[in-house]
């Protein structure tokens, strides 16, 4: 296999991960009552991810220019939609383990005030020995014990369309690029567009109802169960969607050839 392939799935699998992750970071504040501060942690976390993506995309940019088997770039493609699907899932696994370990860093953050003290921490003995005490195995009981029939069906559909959206977004516009050389960088271009509905579509519809929720279970009106059944409910979304993002990649970058070919006259 290519060394640039292997580079973009190790680098995509991080930032599924990391984004996985994400989704328990409202648990965390929920449990330690410091919102803003787990945000903030987390955010450190999400630099990673930022780093993966700016090496991801002109990697993987330059594989495909220099390939002239369009049917290999595509199985390329749909191998990282499944690592992709197998982040999620692994992320989904390292949910307990990580709510564990951010809640230990919001405490310590709340008491010493400084981020350079807990990334020290973090490489120090005592930190390791912390991780390590703070490794947990999911239980069956997690799963067993939803009530599917409670989980916001509207919000995980939507949230698997903008997850099919936006990956078959991060992947079209390149695939594009091979399927007509001429438009390359107008279609590059575009994946911009297609991003930003996504984020659109998570500012308007995802972000707000999980937000409510959150201060839904402060305030006592819903049961940190209900919560986290949500945010189990969402992980799944997440990853339903990175595979429906496979019936979405190909008409979308002929839908993005098309509208190149409009912009270009």
């Amino acid at each position: 296999m290519d060394i640039r392939v292997i580079i973009v799935l190790v680098m995509n699998f991080i930032i599924t991960l990391i984004g996985t992750l994400g989704y328990s970071v409202r648990l965390v504040g929920v449990r330690t009552g410091k919102i803003a501060i787990s945000f903030a942690l987390f955010n450190i976390v999400m630099l990673v991810s930022r780093i993966a993506v700016s090496i991801q995309t002109p990697v993987l940019t330059s594989y495909v220019e220099f390939s002239t088997n369009s049917f290999e770039v595509l199985k390329v493609f749909y191998i990282i939609i499944v690592i992709s699907t197998i982040a999620t899932i692994v992320g989904a696994f390292l949910i307990p383990t990580f709510q564990k370990i951010l809640a230990k860093g919001v405490i310590a953050f709340s008491a010493d005030k400084s981020v350079s003290k807990i990334v020290l921490h973090g490489f120090s003995k005592a930190g390791v020995r912390h991780i390590k005490n703070s490794i947990a195995i999911p239980v069956k009981e997690s799963v067993t014990s939803i009530e599917f029939k409670k989980l916001p069906k509207k919000l995980l559909l939507t949230n698997a369309i903008i997850v099919a959206i936006s990956t078959a977004g991060a992947l079209s516009p390149i695939y594009a690029g091979m399927l007509a050389p001429s438009y390359g960088r107008t279609c590059l271009a575009l994946a911009g567009i297609i991003n930003g509905i996504a984020t659109l579509l998570l500012t308007m519809f995802t972000d707000p109802h999980l937000s409510i929720m959150t201060d839904d279970v402060i305030d006592g009106r819903k049961s940190p169960e209900e919560f986290r059944t949500c945010v189990i409910g969402m992980v799944g979304s997440k990853a339903i969607g990175t595979l429906m993002s496979v019936a979405l990649l190909v008409p979308a970058a002929y839908i993005i050839v098309f509208v190149a070919g409009i912009i270009k006259g």
